[in-house]
C-alpha cells in the first residue's frame, strides 16, 4: 500500500522529534541504520548517503572540535594541549549529538528524495494549507535536486565546449568557480520566471482552491498519523519534565 504523503511527512517529523528528545545513541544508531536500510529499498540509497556526507561532514567536524576537546563538564582527562582536553564525558557528549543528528537527517533526506512533490502539494492544498507554504515546502525539497541537475549540464556544456579538469585539486577549484557563476546566474533568472508564472496564475489571490489530482487516505494511515504525533508530543514532554527535574534537584542541593 503506497503511503499518503502526508503520512510519510508525519514519519518522518515524528522520527526526527523523538530520536531528538529520547538523547540515546543506540536508539539513534537504530534510527539511522533503519533510514539508510529504506533508502536502500527505495534505490535513493547513494542519494541520500552523499547528500548526508555533504551536510554533516562539516556539522560532525564542528561537534568534535568544540565538545570534544572544549568540554568544560569534562573530568577524566585522555590527552591535553593547553587549553584543549579530549575528556571522555566530552566525547560522549559529542557522539551522542553526532549520532542523534546524523538520525535526523538521514530520515528528513529519505522523506524529501522519496515523496512526490505533487501529491503532497495536493494533500496541502485539501487541507486548506496557505499556497504560500506549500510552495516553501515544495521549493525546499526540489531545491537540492533541482541544483544538481543544473549543475550537471553545466558541466556537460563547459567539457562540451573544451573545459578539461584534470584530478588535481587546484584545477578542480577552478572548475567549481567556473560552474558557480553560470550556476548563481541561472537559479535568479529561474526564480524571476517562478514568480512571473506563479503570478499569472494568481497565486496570491485569496478564495477556495482545487486540485486534479485524488489522493487515497486510508483510515489506517490516518490513525497513525494521530498515534505518531501523540507519541512524539509526549517524548517531548516528558524530555522537558525531566529536564525541569534535574533542575529542581540541583537547585534544591545548593
Amino acid at each position: 500500500m503506497r503511503l499518503h504523503p502526508l503520512t510519510a511527512l508525519t514519519a518522518a517529523a515524528c522520527t526526527a522529534v523523538v530520536t531528538t528528545a529520547a538523547g540515546s545513541w543506540p536508539l539513534s544508531l537504530a534510527v539511522a541504520a533503519g533510514a539508510a536500510l529504506l533508502a536502500a529499498g527505495a534505490g535513493v540509497a547513494g542519494r541520500v548517503l552523499g547528500s548526508a556526507a555533504v551536510i554533516l561532514a562539516p556539522l560532525l567536524l564542528s561537534l568534535l572540535v568544540l565538545h570534544g576537546l572544549f568540554f568544560p563538564e569534562g573530568r577524566t582527562v585522555l590527552a591535553q594541549w593547553g587549553p584543549a582536553r579530549v575528556t571522555t564525558e566530552g566525547l560522549g557528549f559529542a557522539l551522542e549529538l553526532a549520532t542523534r543528528t546524523t538520525a535526523s537527517v538521514l530520515v528528513l533526506l529519505l522523506f524529501s528524495f522519496t515523496v512526490s512533490v505533487p501529491d503532497l502539494l495536493a494533500a496541502l492544498a485539501a487541507r486548506r494549507i496557505p499556497p504560500q507554504f506549500s510552495f516553501v515546502l515544495a521549493s525546499a525539497l526540489t531545491l537540492a535536486p533541482g541544483m544538481a541537475a543544473r549543475l550537471e549540464r553545466i558541466r556537460q556544456a563547459q567539457e562540451a565546449r573544451g573545459l578539461v579538469v584534470s584530478g588535481g585539486f587546484l584545477s578542480r577549484l577552478v572548475a567549481a568557480r567556473l560552474q558557480a557563476v553560470p550556476l548563481v546566474l541561472a537559479l535568479v533568472d529561474d526564480a524571476g520566471v517562478r514568480a512571473q508564472a506563479l503570478d499569472a496564475r494568481g497565486f496570491g489571490n485569496p478564495g477556495p482552491r482545487t486540485s486534479y489530482r485524488e489522493l487515497e487516505d486510508p483510515v489506517g494511515q490516518r490513525v497513525f498519523r494521530a498515534c505518531a504525533l501523540l507519541i512524539a508530543a509526549a517524548a517531548v514532554a516528558v524530555r522537558l519534565a525531566g529536564g525541569w527535574l534535574a533542575i529542581g534537584l540541583l537547585g534544591a542541593g545548593a
